[in-house]
């Protein structure tokens, strides 16, 4: 009798990656194939067909069910850039047209329109978010009302599997104007005057929304009773890949930008900080992201240079440089000033010690990042667990184990599909029944 698996599907920035899993978490196969650049015909413009999407998902599920001989695939997630939205066909699915990806920023209009209705609060104030995307979509198409449906990419991709359509996720949906403390669409929405049953129905990431469809099944190979189990965004995906599972254990991401994440008892709201909570079962992760970064340390160093510099690297020996790393003016988080500028002076003549203070200068911002999230309420954090490019350097670490005060650790797994395969696994073994 084959033993079980659950399975994680990822639709990053340029590629698609499958992952299954055991029942004790450990990766039994996976593939990956890449996704083209979306298309960007006016500056500011970020769109792509949604029929690559499918296409790149069943091809690495159909290469993946074929390695899974000992294993029976039980339940799927499905994780997605946050902030790619469609219209589709609420019957079929068929997209009404091309998607807006996460970094198109030309719903202008819509956001005018947004912030006459919404509260501060709501994280939908900024073109990167579903809602003013959602409204310049209504605005181009005009469809007629009742014949269409807005999803994101990954709800889309989850409910093509099922065959079934008009289920969302909370996730993904937070920036769609979606309330998961209330569990509801707020009130605020209707003075937006959206067609009626445009909106998907929302349900917590881990739900389980029903079974494998015919024509899914059919075109990967999957089992039809395999379960369809609500997704979320990408970055969360990679967070639950670090395995944290109790409050106070957080994910620092060091690639371009230095993102902090934590799990927390209660959600945490501060918009003018970048600061929202996404719930995971029954806690919430609550985080904030810097403009420091990887892409700071590109401007002064190449790759190679970081590598061979980093032997050189004093850990417990602080410059005393105190810089404040930024790539130009303007800081979000932990500090809210548009006009804050780098801090990166005296540079001295010796390149590894001009490094490190940089290095210490992300580690300190770090510090306050969650000296930040605890004064809004969330737990002082236990043990961070660290992915992105800067987790392999091992001096970093150090630097930032010693800034902290507090134990810091390489997560054993970073990939999305790795973090969406725990949420199916738990998905399933969390909730008896199935929604539908």
């Amino acid at each position: 009798m084959n033993k079980p698996c659950f399975i994680g599907i990822d639709l990053g920035t340029s590629g698609c990656r499958v992952c299954a899993v055991d029942e004790q978490g450990r990766q039994v196969g996976s593939s990956s194939t890449p996704l083209p650049a979306p298309l960007r015909p006016e500056p500011g413009h970020s769109e792509q067909d949604p029929a690559i999407w499918w296409q790149a998902v069943v091809a690495v599920l159909t290469e993946l069910t074929g390695c899974l001989r000992d294993f029976r695939p039980r339940a799927i997630a499905v994780d997605g850039t946050s902030g790619s939205l469609l219209l589709c066909n609420p019957a079929d699915g068929t997209p009404l047209g091309h998607a807006l990806m996460y970094d198109d920023q030309r719903s202008h209009d819509g956001l005018q329109r947004i912030q006459g209705a919404a509260p501060a609060s709501a994280a939908v104030h900024n073109t990167s978010a579903s809602l003013p995307k959602l409204l310049h979509l209504l605005d181009k198409m005009a469809p007629n009302p009742g014949q269409a449906l807005a999803l994101h990419q990954a709800e889309w991709i989850s409910c093509m599997l099922m065959g079934r359509f008009g289920l969302g996720d909370e996730n993904n949906c937070l920036k769609l104007g979606y309330d998961p403390v209330d569990g509801q669409w707020p009130v605020w929405m209707k003075q937006l005057d959206l067609p009626g049953q445009i909106l998907p129905r929302v349900l917590p990431a881990g739900t389980p929304l029903g079974r494998m469809g015919r024509v899914a099944a059919n075109l990967t190979g999957l089992p039809a009773d395999c379960m369809l189990i609500a997704g979320t965004t990408d970055s969360i995906a990679a967070t639950l890949a670090a395995g944290i599972s109790q409050p106070g254990e957080a994910v620092t991401s060091l690639g371009s930008t230095l993102v902090l994440k934590i799990l927390a008892e209660q959600p945490l709201s501060a918009p003018e900080y970048g600061v929202y909570s996404h719930r995971i079962f029954d806690r919430w992760l609550a985080g904030g992201a810097s403009n420091s970064g990887g892409r700071v340390l590109r401007q002064y160093f190449s790759d190679r240079e970081m590598a061979q510099l980093s032997s050189r690297l004093r850990p417990d020996q602080p410059t005393g440089l105190n810089y404040y790393p930024l790539p130009s003016p303007g800081e979000r988080f932990p500090v809210n000033d548009p006009r804050l500028g780098p801090r990166i002076s005296p540079i001295p003549e010796d390149r590894a010690t001009f490094f490190q203070a940089l290095l210490e200068g992300m580690a300190w911002i770090e510090k306050a990042g969650y000296e930040r999230l605890q004064a809004l309420g969330a737990p002082a954090p236990t043990h961070i667990f660290t992915c992105g490019g800067g987790s392999r350097n091992s001096a970093w670490t150090a630097i930032r184990r010693n800034v902290s005060g507090v134990p810091i650790s390489t997560a054993a797994h970073t990939e999305a599909a790795y973090g969406s395969a725990l949420l199916a696994r738990r998905g399933l073994a969390a909730n008896a029944r199935p929604d539908g």
